[in-house]
């Protein structure tokens, strides 16, 4: 059996605010393989992004460990997280984040810029295509509607071939046909070998995924195989 790509042991996290501190995650068990799709399921509040942002080095656990790839992520220093998340994770969050004043082949080169390297304009063209954007790229982002809003999100997410894509409640803004649209591009990521780790609410969008684990007040109550 090959090592899990993911494996969160006894994960905890805690905010404190003026001496009050609140457990949004108390104590999360989980492994997650290369190549699967995995819902991560619960109501608002249940703790569901807390956990994505903590998997997607977005954030540090209170305490527990996180084990990456088989190493520790205690042991990563911010650069080395921010290195991570540029080129080995994508993002798909509910409210796009686009710039709105920049057209849509801007706004996929991002990541790229933030690399670093070169900025092979061809990888976003691609990426663009591979969502079905290809003859929007001149646009501003403000032009679009909501479902293309999200592929363009899709297509940034995946301009550095990242292995990993979190998915944030990415149907949340989007009627009925763009959601299904939005979740078919998913699919099609993962059967071509991305991990996608989503996070939402909705039963219908849940069931995309292979393995739904479900969290009530901050702890696994189910994970079971669609």
């Amino acid at each position: 059996m090959p090592k899990p790509l993911i494996k969160a042991i006894n994960l905890k996290r805690e905010f404190t605010t003026e001496d009050i501190t609140t457990s949004v995650l108390l104590g999360i068990n989980l492994e997650i393989h290369q190549g699967e799709f995995v819902a991560i399921m619960g109501p608002s509040g249940s703790g569901k992004s807390t956990l994505m942002h903590l998997l997607g080095f977005l954030d540090r656990p209170s305490s527990g460990q996180y084990i990456f790839r088989g190493e520790d992520t205690a042991d990563f220093n911010d650069d080395q997280l921010a290195v991570i998340r540029n080129r080995e994770i994508g993002f798909v969050f509910q409210a796009f984040f686009l710039l709105p004043k920049t057209t849509v082949l801007e706004n996929v080169k991002l990541p790229l810029i933030y690399s670093h390297g070169p900025v092979d304009e061809n990888k976003a063209k691609e990426a663009l295509k591979a969502v079905g954007l290809a003859h929007r790229l001149g646009h501003f982002s403000s032009q679009l509607s909501g479902g293309e809003k999200q592929r363009v999100v899709i297509a940034r997410a995946l301009v550095n071939d990242p292995e990993i894509v979190f998915a944030d409640e990415p149907t949340g803004n989007l009627d009925s046909k763009s959601g299904a649209q939005v979740m078919e591009i998913l699919s099609n990521l993962n059967k071509s070998g991305k991990t996608i780790i989503l996070v939402t609410h909705e039963k219908e969008t849940a069931h995309h995924a292979q393995r739904i684990v479900q969290i009530k007040d901050g702890q696994i109550v189910d994970d079971y195989r669609v």
